[in-house]
């Protein structure tokens, strides 16, 4: 059922005055008009180990950092510098990290102690990792900052790399304003959040603990688990609106499944992590490693058309009993539907040239680009509108086009419930005479732009939705 967006206001009031997080402004390490230039220096004999027998190791190597845009270099000495991801190590075109704190404590470059560089090495189009993450940030969800840059590892050119933002402490406290110290956990394959017992060792090697690491308290994320799968039906709602964001988990939710992010949680139960907020106590559900997106495919499943509702694994208790009450899964539909339908609207596939046109001189003179599958510069051209090989079904924007179309049509949501928990923030009742923007321009329900609402007993709201 389709609802008109001048209803979310008063059938899903949750949604207005759930948490809104802080994203950071793009910087001189995060450029969006350039592609900036990172060289690494290390001795032929550390890159010649880095490359071979530590492969696996995550030993890093000491080495020079410089990094150089049209306005802006910098050079650092003795950073770490190692081979980063999982089954990308075994890539041609590996990805790599960079610690400018491995050997300096507190070293850092523009705010950032780490940098991660992905090689993206099974994308032609180089574009399914940054889209994610453009699209996450666009509505408001806690994601990385990223930027495109081309490395050279001792002069040698390695080609393009997307530079994604680690996910540390420095993270949380450009996100978590004076909320930055709780406990964050790093979830790897395997993490289903099912309940496994009271010993912490049973979750450690799944779900690891990336701050606070001197205590290695497991507690309370032990006790969330317990509660998540063990709980009554009655008291499940209520539990989860005390210990964890639930609307911004729904509006994540919606948006891994919309790219089709299937390495994520709700399909293969992998890739998120998991932030304990000390002010409130509650849990904070966040993207990574997004580049199995956008149709890429492993599994002979049409990402692009798969039921939006039905999409989700079994045995993901976190998905699951959150949708088997009808609110949460209205909320869920209602941000599926809000997103389909802004996408369906906005310039996205301009967009998509746009950053296309901005890397292409550097992917041209990419070698390793072809180096796993063959790539050459006309695929990269082409990567928006067409397929490529048994693994890439379809070009992101034909991806897109597809989800976009299916999935208004799959959007399922009654919009009269109740929320299941007296907790969840209730509004009188009331109408709604005008909406303004913020320059008191008239005009409709939006979710891209703060609003000025005014209602009929003369209250007025300030709505900052969608990460506005």
């Amino acid at each position: 059922m389709r609802i008109p967006y001048s209803f979310i206001t008063l059938l899903f009031p949750a949604i207005l005055v759930a948490q809104v997080f802080a994203h950071p402004e793009n910087n001189e390490a995060f450029l969006q008009t350039e592609v900036a230039e990172i060289h690494i220096t290390v001795s032929p004999n550390h890159l010649n180990t880095l490359l071979g027998d530590s492969l696996f190791s995550n030993h890093h190597f000491p080495g020079v950092f410089r990094y150089e845009s049209s306005s802006f270099s910098d050079t650092i000495q003795n950073v770490g510098f190692r081979v980063r991801g999982n089954t990308s190590r075994n890539a041609k075109k590996k990805g790599f990290k960079i610690s400018f704190n491995e050997y300096t404590a507190g070293l850092k470059f523009k705010g950032l102690e780490k940098m991660n560089l992905i090689g993206q090495h099974n994308d032609p189009s180089l574009l399914r990792y940054w889209s994610s993450l453009y699209l996450l940030n666009r509505y408001g969800l806690v994601a990385s900052r990223t930027s495109f840059v081309k490395l050279f590892i001792n002069g040698d050119y390695r080609g393009i790399y997307l530079n994604v933002e680690h996910i540390d402490d420095e993270f949380l406290q450009k996100r978590f304003i004076d909320d930055d110290d709780g406990n964050l956990y790093k979830a790897s394959w395997g993490a289903d959040l099912n309940y496994w017992g009271t010993n912490q060792n049973n979750y450690s090697g799944v779900y690891e603990l990336k701050t606070n690491k001197d205590s290695n308290d497991y507690g309370a994320f032990i006790s969330f688990l317990d509660s998540l799968n063990n709980l009554s039906d009655d008291d499940f709602p209520c539990y989860m609106e005390r210990n964890f964001e639930v609307n911004h988990y729904l509006k994540t939710l919606a948006a891994e499944i919309i790219i089709g992010h299937w390495d994520g949680h709700a399909y293969n139960k992998n890739n998120f992590y998991l932030y304990r907020q000390p002010s409130n106590g509650k849990f904070v559900f966040i993207e990574y490693d997004l580049d199995n997106t956008f149709g890429i495919d492993w599994f002979g499943i049409d990402w692009a058309n798969r039921d939006l509702n039905e999409w989700h694994e079994t045995n993901r208790p976190l998905v699951e009993r959150l949708l088997e009450i009808p609110y949460y899964k209205d909320v869920f539909n209602a941000h599926l539907d809000t997103i389909l339908t802004d996408l369906d609207t906005s310039n996205w596939y301009s967009i998509l040239e746009s950053k296309q046109n901005l890397i292409k001189s550097a992917v041209q003179s990419d070698t390793y680009y072809r180096k796993d599958y063959g790539f050459q510069y006309s695929d990269f051209l082409d990567a928006l509108d067409n397929n490529y090989g048994a693994h890439v079904k379809k070009g992101v924007a034909e991806y897109l086009g597809d989800r976009i179309t299916s999935g208004l049509s799959q959007v399922d949501w009654i919009g009269t419930l109740e929320p299941p928990c007296d907790e969840l923030p209730i509004e009188p009742e009331r109408k709604i005479i005008k909406i303004v923007d913020f320059i008191g321009r008239e005009t409709h329900f939006r979710t891209d732009i703060p609003l000025i609402i005014m209602y009929d007993d003369g209250t007025v709201e300030k709505v900052m939705v969608w990460g506005s």
